[in-house]
């Protein structure tokens, strides 16, 4: 019974190892994501101004990078990104859109999901929106003193 015992431990114990070797070969040849930038700060906006803004990322994997989801933080915010693979050492853009008819300070984040090795990444959208500056037509100085010249 001892003898069974440690065959089956060994047998456990090879399975693990095997499954271990094979997970780090396939690190070294996965597919890795790298962003320009993380974060987009717009600044000050105003209301209902353009809320669109691109991140744009490099497959520098030795695999085709796949990009299975891209969820942001809030409902205000809507990512698009491209759904076929990308090839080693090529480029995309995940398209961002956030929606400035809010006032106040832009603070989002989005969750890009993929099969590369550094997973997931957190992008951020930073900014303030401001109401659109109040239009008044100037006031006609009318000089109650004056008299009319003819013509």
């Amino acid at each position: 019974m001892k003898k069974l015992a440690f065959l089956f431990g060994l047998v456990l114990f090879t399975l693990f190892s095997v499954n271990a070797q094979t997970t780090a070969t396939d690190t070294l040849n996965a597919a890795d994501i790298k962003f320009d930038k993380l974060e987009h700060d717009y600044g000050t906006i105003t209301q209902n101004g353009n809320g669109d803004c691109e991140f744009t990322f490099t497959n520098t994997g030795k695999e085709p990078l796949v990009l299975t989801n891209v969820r942001s933080s809030c409902g205000c915010t809507v990512p698009s990104w491209p759904r076929q693979p990308i090839l080693p050492g090529k480029s995309d853009k995940i398209m961002v859109k956030y929606s400035t008819s809010r006032l106040g300070v832009i603070n989002k984040s989005i969750t890009v999901e993929s099969n590369a090795k550094t997973n997931p990444v957190t992008l951020k959208i930073t900014g303030n929106v401001v109401a659109p500056p109040s239009e008044t037509l100037p006031e006609k100085n009318v000089d109650q003193n004056s008299t009319p010249t003819p013509k």
